[in-house]
């Protein structure tokens, strides 16, 4: 795998993480800050998510991704 490649599988592994600890935060939270935390970690999982896999697509088509 592509040096490119295995950044673009590690974000995507950071994602999951990002989205786990918000699932894990919120559904402990004792206050609002909390949720707006929370929510926050979560929207902006699903953004760089969204980036990532148009990247990993990208490189499929290419041929790169192995």
């Amino acid at each position: 795998m592509k040096p490119c490649d295995k950044s673009i599988q590690k974000t995507l592994e950071m994602v999951e993480t990002m989205l786990e600890v918000a699932d894990r935060g919120d559904a402990v939270r004792e206050d609002t800050g909390c949720g707006i935390l929370y929510g926050v970690i979560r929207d902006s999982a699903y953004r760089i998510k969204k980036l990532a896999e148009l990247e990993k697509a990208a490189h499929i088509k290419k041929g790169w991704w192995k």
